[in-house]
């Protein structure tokens, strides 16, 4: 089995809900996210269709609504 690097939360938070398994995350002393999963060949398909997810569209509003909060 093969390891999937992301740095992106909400992508490592799409995999571990489909079932892949985390083997690591940790940060950066930059504050930039690793998240390491066990890959059986599906990773980087699932990272796709959470690309195409109504679980993005939420991940991105929710972005905008922090953006918005923070701007002001």
């Amino acid at each position: 089995m093969s390891n999937y690097e992301t740095s992106d939360l909400a992508t490592a938070a799409y995999l571990h809900m489909k079932g892949l398994k985390l083997v690591k995350a940790d940060a950066s002393s930059g504050g930039r996210f690793r998240f390491i999963f066990d890959d059986d060949g599906s990773a980087e398909s699932l990272a796709y269709e959470f690309i195409n997810s109504d679980c993005s569209k939420f991940d991105n509003h929710v972005r905008l609504l922090k953006k918005m909060i923070y701007k002001h």
